[in-house]
């Protein structure tokens, strides 16, 4: 008897576990990770297109790159006044507010020169910084906090789920469709997404609400956070060098790719996309959400990274076998260091100031994709892509060094500040 009512409650036990654990993917959530899906959709789209247009309106390599990377760097100015921003009014008004604007600058695209396409990614980087923030803070707020890396990494894979096909599509569209053809994707995803976020219940999205987010005092208050907060400041440059890696690959490789011996662009987005799909729906559950700082695991993400860059580096002389490996390396490498370190802010960083810190680190990651178009592309004017991607190679490594240092960093917030 006592065996059975022992079986029954380790049963409940195990239910009541799986029922908790399932929080992540619940409905409400679903519908949040369906709309991140819309919202990011034309991007996939536009980082193939946008520097093949460029260069056959006659772009230079630092041209593309600067309008390139425009979007993340308005991204990075914009995300730390966005965590404050959507704490004093609510995510559910700037979310829709944002789906008109993200709409008007998709369309921008569709009838302006390569000169008009500045002023729309500096509107989609507005746009993708308070949107990502909105939905990345209601996750952190509303889940528990052993879920939170299962959460963000649901997040950063519904984000990252169009570029499986969307460089095909981009492909596709520019050899055979034309401007008609790349003018309807925009108009039907501009529509589809503003419909579906508008569908998209106030309740879906934490609506706490106050005069001022806890923490945020301005520019200088944020930059003096960064560099007291030894842990925000040494996650934060290790996501900066990396993700130059990132904006290089984004930026460059739809021009690369047609150096190489049988490569091909769009296969290559595809297959780092698939790879980062795969990895962070497999291995969402592995990332740690502990609260401490794993050096080595960090570590050999950023060296991942690194060898990507190093391979994409000699990919002209070793062909498509060293090109498509550098895509399965550089895929690995985005789908855990993000998850990995956002997880771990969210633990080390009390309550009060989480919001702004989260923001401010974010900000890195954007600038160092800006960075990777704006400084790599004169890289590649004045030498070549593969000195370019060479020049990345390091910094990744630079990277893994700086993890490996600071193996004695402060493992978590005590839980009275944790918030």
């Amino acid at each position: 008897m006592l065996g059975s009512n022992g079986s029954k409650e380790s049963k409940e036990s195990k239910e009541s576990k799986e029922s908790k654990a399932s929080k992540a993917i619940s409905k409400p959530f679903l519908r949040l990770y369906a709309l991140a899906l819309l919202f990011f959709s034309a991007n996939s789209i536009l980082n193939v297109i946008l520097p093949l247009r460029i260069e056959a309106f006659g772009g230079s390599n630092s041209q593309i790159g600067f309008i390139m990377g425009a979007y993340m760097f308005t991204c990075m100015f914009f995300r730390p006044w966005a965590g404050h921003l959507i704490y004093k009014h609510g995510p559910g008004a700037v979310l829709r507010i944002l789906l008109v604007v993200n709409g008007s600058a998709l369309l921008l695209y569709t009838f302006t020169g390569w000169e008009g396409y500045l002023t729309a990614r500096v509107l989609q980087g507005v746009c993708t910084a308070f949107f990502s923030m909105a939905l990345q803070m209601g996750i952190i707020d509303e889940l528990p906090e052993e879920e939170r890396s299962q959460g963000l990494s649901l997040y950063s894979l519904f984000t990252y789920m169009p570029t499986i096909l969307g460089p095909l599509l981009a492909v596709g569209i520019w050899d055979w469709g034309g401007m008609g053809g790349f003018t309807v994707v925009m108009l039907v995803i501009a529509l589809a997404t503003a419909l579906f976020g508008y569908r998209v219940p106030r309740q879906d999205v934490s609506e706490r609400r106050g005069t001022a987010a806890p923490g945020y005092s301005g520019m200088r208050g944020m930059l003096g956070q960064l560099v007291r907060n030894r842990p925000l400041l040494v996650c934060s440059v290790l996501m900066l060098l990396v993700s130059v890696v990132f904006g290089a690959v984004s930026s460059f490789i739809p021009l690369y790719a047609r150096q190489i011996v049988h490569g091909h662009a769009g296969v290559y987005l595809m297959l780092q996309a698939a790879v980062i799909v795969t990895a962070r729906f497999a291995l969402s559950k592995r990332i740690p959400s502990d609260g401490k700082w794993h050096a080595r695991f960090v570590g050999a993400v950023c060296l991942l990274g690194g060898a990507g860059a190093w391979l994409l580096s000699l990919s002209q002389v070793w062909g498509p076998v060293s090109f498509y490996s550098a895509a399965v390396l550089i895929g690995l490498s985005q789908a855990l260091l993000y998850p990995t370190l956002t997880t771990y802010l969210t633990f080390v960083i009390p309550g009060s100031s989480r919001n702004v810190a989260i923001g401010l680190f974010v900000a890195t990651a954007d600038l160092g994709v800006s960075l990777g178009g704006i400084t790599m592309g004169p890289i590649a004017d004045w030498f070549s892509y593969s000195t370019m991607y060479a020049g990345g190679a390091v910094m990744a490594a630079a990277a893994a060094a700086l993890a490996l240092l600071n193996r004695s960093m402060q493992a978590r917030t005590p839980r009275a500040e944790s918030g």
